[in-house]
């Protein structure tokens, strides 16, 4: 028997910062031919600048708007399945987080054919007479928004799924044996108990929304610039080690503070009202 389990965690610990810690702190705070003091004086230029600091908003907004609509449309479809009593339960779970087996090269390209101005969407404005030609959909808010949200929303319903079913069913028996509708079971007891999980999913989601750079790049182009795909122009094309360090550190800050925020949430028990 082993004497000390906290061991088992040892091997996966070093993989961790030597794999990763190390690495994104050397390139983040010393990167080619630069330090930290070039690194935050090259930071604090950006944060006076209402070209960056658009982009860092941006980038923003798109990540809370991503996670608030995963977890509003995520957590109904994590509840009916986690209460489902159908044969066919299992079924539509692995329907539900399907795409999350799909490349998101793949998943986003799919999204190009629909938004196009000669796309499905397109061509049924025009076939309802709604407009003489499709609109241009893409590289719109709307486009990367829509994308991403593709993208994480399986995220979010496993991430839901899993604390919902940890929930005792009696609860709900007895709450709506207690008067208690099932909107109101569901908003009173099942959320609250279930909140640990949500938070998780929120993070997880902002996480990647905030990150993401593939499905922006195609969907949002040249006009929708994020944090990611800033960091891509920085590293690759001006190669400017300096600036792409410093949209590194601000995206790592982003993601640490909802993580922060998530961990204070999360340590807090829900309470069933």
């Amino acid at each position: 028997m082993l004497r000390r389990p906290k061991l088992l965690i040892a091997p996966g610990a070093v993989v961790l910062v030597l794999g990763f810690a190390v690495p994104a702190l050397i390139m983040i705070f010393s990167p080619p031919g630069s330090g930290p003091a070039e690194v935050l004086d090259r930071l604090w230029q950006m944060l006076g600048d209402p070209y960056d600091l658009a982009i860092i908003g941006r980038t923003l907004v798109y990540g809370l708007t991503v996670t608030v609509l995963c977890i509003v449309l995520g957590f109904p479809i994590a509840f009916l399945l986690a209460r489902s009593t159908s044969r066919f339960a299992g079924v539509w779970l692995a329907l539900a987080i399907f795409p999350l087996l799909l490349s998101n090269v793949v998943r986003t390209f799919g999204w190009l054919v629909i938004l196009g101005s000669n796309g499905a969407v397109g061509q049924l404005i025009v076939a309802l007479g709604l407009s003489d030609r499709g609109p241009q959909l893409l590289y719109t808010p709307l486009a990367v928004i829509l994308g991403m949200l593709q993208l994480f929303l399986p995220l979010a319903i496993i991430t839901i799924y899993s604390a919902i079913a940890q929930v005792d069913r009696n609860l709900d028996d007895a709450a709506r044996g207690l008067g208690a509708t099932r909107t109101r079971t569901l908003w009173t007891v099942v959320a609250p108990l279930s909140l640990p999980g949500i938070v998780v999913a929120a993070t997880l989601v902002f996480a990647g929304a905030a990150t993401a750079y593939t499905t922006p790049y195609l969907l949002g182009g040249t006009g929708q610039r994020v944090l990611s795909t800033q960091l891509f122009t920085y590293s690759s094309v001006t190669v400017d080690w300096q600036a792409a360090s410093a949209t590194a550190l601000i995206m790592t800050v982003l993601v640490f503070l909802v993580s922060g925020l998530s961990t204070v949430l999360g340590s807090r028990k829900g309470r069933v009202e």
